[in-house]
């Protein structure tokens, strides 16, 4: 296993669109280069108004994974991580780096950022067994159901939990799954290409959705339906802080990537609205210029979000308090494991950071790619 000793990085989030002139209009997962890595800045620079967590150490546990994009722990602390492009699930032991494959999740031929994407596992996983999964099928994204065996070794897929959310194509699929400490269900979907889907409220495209894992639907939504809040872009990043307070992280178009606190009902203003431009909606707590980020995964640790940056190859740190802003960004990792995809804090409390290099072709990729990361944290 190999490990890294790093500096953190800490930039301030750059506001005006006139930096971002370069930046184009494709699909933000294939088509925006990858930036060069900017110089370190020093620790004195940092500008955090609390104390917050510090990377002590970053090990490589597993290598040589295809398109490696949600990730779900198991009882006894190994992770299934899903191939967006093969549709396979694979297991891996946190102690080896060895990973399995046990099977394929039912899909069709992936295509751009479409695929086999997002996994949570079952708040009763050592009950159930139950991993939860966001895949393509045809025209059409949806959640579906796997049942392990006793071992974990195999599963079956057993119903398709919530269907009917158009799929883009190459383009703006979100994918992104969680489960609150009550319990329910969140899914992240983007627009599918067509912007005028975020604010429908006929169309699931645009959405962040809460169900129950049954496919039922909260008595406290909104509405009678799946929907939880609209006017998103390609939310493919959701987390929770330790008071309830609900995160996404969204790709912006030209001009400002978003940090979004989630609100019941609300609008986040696209396709009018990006980031702190344009008109209505709720306003992010953090905006990055597109070049730096590219936002994915997303996660809360240590009084902090965690948040994987695909063209920005970096991990950023962002110091919240009950859903504000306590300090600025800091940057991690910048330009050392490539673009990242997904982060989520594992049963031991470290992070585990998948990257995201063998996608398009393997244009990015390098040799061992693509690999699994753990950070280690520390506060104080």
């Amino acid at each position: 296993m190999a490990t890294k000793k790093h500096a953190a990085v800490p930039v301030t989030v750059a506001l005006a669109a006139a930096l971002l002139a370069a930046c184009t209009t494709a699909d933000e997962e294939t088509n925006r280069a990858a930036p060069e890595a900017s110089e370190e800045a020093s620790a004195e620079e940092r500008t955090t108004s609390a104390e917050v967590a510090e990377i002590t150490d970053v090990t490589e546990i597993a290598t040589e994974i295809t398109t490696p994009w949600g990730l779900a722990f198991l009882p006894d602390g190994s992770a299934l991580v899903s191939s967006r492009d093969t549709y396979e699930l694979r297991r891996v032991d946190p102690a080896t780096g060895e990973h399995e494959p046990v099977g394929i999740v039912e899909g069709s031929p992936a295509a751009g950022d479409s695929g086999l994407m997002g996994l949570a596992a079952s708040p009763e996983i050592a009950d159930d067994r139950t991993v939860f999964a966001y895949v393509t099928v045809g025209e059409v994204n949806r959640v579906v159901a796997l049942e392990f065996d006793a071992a974990f070794d195999s599963f079956e897929q057993t119903r398709v939990v919530l269907d009917g959310i158009p799929a883009g194509g190459s383009r703006h699929n979100g994918g992104r799954l969680a489960i609150d400490p009550d319990g329910a269900l969140w899914i992240t979907t983007g627009d599918a290409g067509e912007p005028s889907r975020a604010p429908d409220p006929e169309s699931l495209n645009g959405k962040i959705l809460r169900i129950l894992p049954d496919g039922g639907i909260p008595d406290d939504n909104p509405g009678d339906g799946p929907i939880f809040s609209s006017g998103h872009r390609n939310v493919q990043g959701i987390t929770f802080g330790p008071d309830g307070t609900v995160y996404a992280s969204e790709f912006g178009e030209n001009t400002e990537d978003e940090v979004n606190v989630l609100l019941l009902g609300a609008d986040y203003g696209w396709p009018d609205a990006e980031g702190t431009t344009g008109s209505g909606g709720e306003r992010p707590i953090f905006t990055f210029a597109t070049e730096d980020a590219s936002p994915a995964g997303l996660t809360y640790a240590e009084g902090s979000l965690w948040m994987a940056a695909l063209r920005g190859q970096r991990l950023w740190q962002l110091p919240v308090d009950e859903g504000e802003p306590t300090g600025e960004p800091i940057a991690h990792l910048q330009g050392e494991w490539g673009r990242l995809r997904t982060v989520e804090v594992a049963p031991d409390g470290s992070l585990w950071v998948l990257t995201s290099n063998t996608e398009d072709g393997g244009d990015e990729a390098g040799e061992g790619d693509d690999r699994i990361l753990r950070i280690e944290l520390a506060v104080g």
